[in-house]
């Protein structure tokens, strides 16, 4: 990742002078910017349209606190990987490899790989409905045109990662474009929003069935592999002394990048919320959202909300696409073409739609599937990120393991929750 097509010779000695303290500032932290916003694509992907959808028009502003929850948990995870690439120069995916049995790394792969699948078709299908319903186009055509796109921006990483970079980044603003006008547009109560996120409630079970799915599904698997692949060798660093500093940039990197991707996902809910929750309630699928919205709230409110989710399929399928690539390589020390990887994660999306099963319910599946393989890269960061032969002095203050700790007690809970009741197990709790 570190030759000398990965970046620009005024970016790598902007990075040294960051890193050898003789450069400080905004303008200087530019430089490091990159991997957090690629994994924050993650948590503003297809498959949160629909459980934000269904938060705001069932409950209102009332379940806004789970998105905030859910958010800090995933940056804390998102700050582990990225340290953990940063201090040993290796990936998650790498560093199980090499410390874990030789059956557990073969397991862990394969429900990896089966995730990134799962991954790739719930975006790569968010991507082809937000076209077909633009465009009045078939669903299949969408589908091309989303192929079509998310290869090309593939092949850009071959002039190195900063034009691949510069593009995910264009498409996660113009998400947060999107959704600052839905927000003007909206007649928002803000007072309610305000209390919605710091009073939590779940006023029943379904409520508790939709945090479950905002929280369950709001980690993703890929991307903690993913960050600590890009973090990896991105900067030459001599010393501890460099490493604490380039970790300190990397924290601040994810909290922003993360905090923008949380409060897309606000929006989200507030919009749902102004535009269904009194007397469309019942709006849980993205199309028929997509159809409500024009006579409730114009035609740019819709417009607005197609260009965001194509926006969010397109990046989140290319962050899948690679993901899946680093997954491979860093188990298996294998690597198959781009084009290849890119066609066989197409596959279950095409036979998706041509079975005829509604895009929607494939979307939910798929997050069914991210459930299942979330322990992997979870536990497999916990375990390693506390190993001193691993990361040196860089462990993490035991304060911050214990609350990693926690979160992921919490999110692998409620992702059994999700799971169980997905696959028709009866809990009492859920009603």
């Amino acid at each position: 990742m570190n030759d000398d097509r990965t970046m620009s010779g005024r970016t790598r000695a902007t990075m040294a002078a960051v890193i050898g303290g003789e450069r400080r500032g905004p303008l200087a932290f530019l430089a490091f910017v990159g991997p957090a916003v690629i994994a924050s694509v993650a948590y503003m992907d297809p498959g949160n349209y629909a459980t934000n959808i269904q938060a705001g028009a069932g409950y209102g502003y009332t379940l806004l606190w789970v998105v905030l929850v859910a958010n800090m948990i995933a940056m804390l995870f998102q700050a582990l990987s990225a340290r953990l690439g940063i201090v040993t120069g290796r990936n998650l995916a790498e560093l199980s490899r090499d410390h874990l049995p030789f059956p557990v790394v073969l397991a862990m792969w394969f429900v990896s790989e089966i995730a990134a699948m799962a991954t790739d078709l719930a975006e790569f299908l968010g991507g082809a409905i937000g076209l077909s319903l633009l465009l009045g186009i078939p669903l299949v055509w969408g589908m091309a045109i989303t192929a079509v796109i998310t290869y090309a921006i593939l092949m850009m990483e071959r002039g190195g990662f900063r034009p691949m970079e510069i593009v995910i980044g264009a498409l996660v603003g113009l998400i947060g474009l999107c959704y600052m006008a839905e927000i003007l547009i909206a007649p928002i109560d803000w007072e309610a929003a305000g209390i919605g996120l710091v009073s939590p409630d779940l006023p029943d079970a379904q409520a508790l069935t939709i945090a479950v799915g905002i929280i369950g599904a709001t980690v993703m698997p890929h991307a903690i592999f993913l960050h600590s692949g890009l973090t990896q060798n991105r900067a030459v660093l001599h010393n501890d002394e460099e490493r604490r500093r380039v970790v300190k940039i990397s924290n601040t990197e994810v909290v922003v990048a993360l905090a923008v991707a949380g409060m897309i996902n606000m929006a989200m809910v507030m919009m749902a919320a102004s535009a269904f929750h009194n007397g469309h309630a019942e709006v849980a699928e993205i199309e028929t959202a997509y159809h409500t919205l024009t006579p409730l709230l114009g035609a740019a409110a819709a417009g607005a909300f197609l260009v965001s989710l194509i926006a969010s399929g397109i990046s989140s399928s290319v962050v899948g696409t690679m993901a899946g690539q680093l997954i491979m390589q860093g188990f298996l020390r294998f690597t198959i073409p781009l084009w290849i990887r890119r066609a066989v994660t197409m596959v279950p999306a095409f036979a998706v739609v041509l079975a005829g099963v509604n895009a929607t319910q494939a979307l939910v599946m798929s997050q069914v599937v991210l459930s299942i393989a979330l322990p992997v890269p979870m536990l497999a960061l916990l375990w390693l990120i506390r190993k001193p032969e691993v990361m040196g002095s860089f462990v993490p203050r035991q304060a911050t393991l214990a609350v990693a700790g926690i979160g992921a007690a919490l999110v692998l809970s409620l992702n059994f929750v999700l799971l169980a009741s997905a696959f028709g197990f009866a809990l009492p709790f859920l009603g």
